[in-house]
């Protein structure tokens, strides 16, 4: 008798959450990817001998799921996780640390604020208040999500330069929003859970890996000790409904020239490319209207170290986070850095040259050793639709897993999971992908007949509530 056979397409942390879930619960799973590797957007290439990340990704310690998954990769050994928040903030008039010391929340952070001299200290009270207020907040009223954040922090004490110093340094890398623009109930999201539930929620964790490494070449491995079949390079073209010609029901999925017979499908790709795929077209009009938003990341590799700081975040300069690669990317010879700019607009279309005029300059404001130090290799990645614009009305837009189609779910940051379009937010579409799907195929067999396809109703049943109870583990 045979397990149901689910078809994961796409293979960024969505689908690899998804597939291994479903994996693990004792479906066969045939994970197909369209790139040359799993990791979707959170992957590496070579460069000159260097290991390169398509983007810097953090995670926090709040990222339960995230984390959940890493452990169950067998790589929480190839990240690092702070003790204690805290982070450098350079600025071209010096460096000001932001540190929370070991009192309950939301007392954990009330020193460090009031401590921050980059602001004045009616600008720091106003904060703490403004700060407080996002607990009365629910980032799951409609009415929410549809005010922009600048309004609400205008409205509470919060001016042009507050928003500068402190808030665009939670906001514009959580959200990849400037924070006038982004979505009020997405960042009273990130606040309340980062940094007013629990004293250590924001707790910033990095890879000690390259990205490919931590996901992509782990969830290889993982999901072959479970028995998956990876398919890399194989990009879904279509998916139809089986007609029963054959004995096959389910799904007939087209990757490239060859079809693939499914119980299941997990759409795991972004949402221009689900909503092409989804065999009701009208299914996919509204979350169209998400629209895109781009992250730009610079790297430059000194001929020495000019900087001790592991990472560290910047105002007052176009430079927003700059990360030291050096370790991680093989780099043997001077530092290499990588600076990661998030609402990339005004970056996204500029030539490397115009970049490297710009931010080189920008750097040795911040870090003064960089001005005697040369610079041997300057160059540019761009992750032109790194997340969907996390703006007002956004949450309206956000499909659920389910679909109208049964056996057809849909997994991606991009869906309704309540995060940001976060990695955190990935792995939690991917378990409820894996929950939606598991109870349908259950709900499928006690409808099926006998033997049908070699499987038996309980066969299946049995199955899906393993894959239930396997999703509803990493909640």
């Amino acid at each position: 008798m045979n397990a149901p056979h689910v078809l994961v397409a796409g293979g960024g942390l969505a689908g690899i959450t998804a597939a291994i879930t479903l994996a693990d619960a004792g479906a066969r799973v045939t994970l197909a990817e369209a790139r040359p590797r799993l990791g979707g957007a959170t992957s590496s290439f070579s460069r000159d001998g260097l290991t390169v990340d398509t983007g810097q990704h953090v995670f926090l310690r709040c990222c339960t799921n995230y984390r959940d998954l890493i452990a169950r990769l067998g790589m929480t050994g190839g990240t690092a996780l702070q003790d204690r928040f805290e982070i450098t903030v350079l600025s071209p008039s010096g460096a000001v640390r932001l540190r929370r010391n070991g009192m309950p929340a939301p007392l954990h952070l009330g020193p460090a604020l009031a401590g921050y001299s980059l602001m004045s200290p009616a600008e720091r009270a106003g904060a703490i208040r403004a700060a407080l207020a996002f607990g009365r907040l629910d980032p799951r009223d409609p009415g929410t999500d549809q005010r922009r954040l600048g309004d609400w922090l205008a409205a509470h004490g919060q001016g042009p330069h507050a928003r500068r110093m402190l808030w665009d340094l939670f906001v514009v890398s959580s959200l990849n929003m400037t924070t006038d623009d982004a979505s009020l109930a997405l960042a009273a999201m990130v606040i309340k859970t980062a940094l007013l539930d629990a004293a250590d929620g924001a707790d910033i964790g990095i890879p000690r890996v390259p990205l490919g490494e931590l996901h992509g070449q782990a969830a290889a491995r993982a999901l072959g000790r479970l028995g998956a079949d990876v398919l890399t390079g194989s990009k879904v073209t279509g998916i139809e409904r089986a007609d029963g010609t054959g004995g096959h029901t389910g799904f007939r999925v087209c990757l490239g020239r060859s079809v693939v017979h499914a119980d299941g499908v997990v759409l795991a790709v972004p949402p221009d490319a689900a909503a092409d795929l989804v065999p009701d077209a009208a299914a996919g009009q509204r979350w169209r209207q998400l629209g895109a938003s781009p992250i730009v990341n610079l790297h430059v590799i000194y001929d020495r170290p000019v900087t001790r700081l592991p990472f560290a975040a910047a105002v007052d300069s176009p430079v927003q986070w700059v990360f030291d690669r050096t370790a991680v990317s093989g780099c043997d010879h001077g530092q290499y850095l990588a600076v990661s700019l998030s609402a990339a607009d005004q970056y996204a279309g500029q030539r490397t040259a115009q970049l490297r005029e710009q931010f080189l300059p920008a750097l040795e404001q911040l870090l003064p050793a960089a001005a005697t130090a040369r610079v041997i290799d300057f160059f540019v990645t761009r992750e032109r639709r790194a997340t969907f614009r996390q703006v007002p009305g956004t949450a309206a837009l956000r499909p659920p897993a389910e679909t109208a189609i049964g056996g057809l779910v849909l997994a991606g940051a991009w869906t309704n999971t309540g995060w940001p379009d976060t990695m955190e937010g990935a792995v939690r579409s991917g378990l409820e992908a894996a929950r939606v799907l598991s109870g349908q195929l259950g709900q499928l067999a006690h409808n099926a007949m006998p033997g049908q396809n070699g499987r038996t109703p309980a066969r299946t049943a049995r199955l899906a509530r393993r894959a239930v109870k396997a999703a509803g583990a990493g909640r």
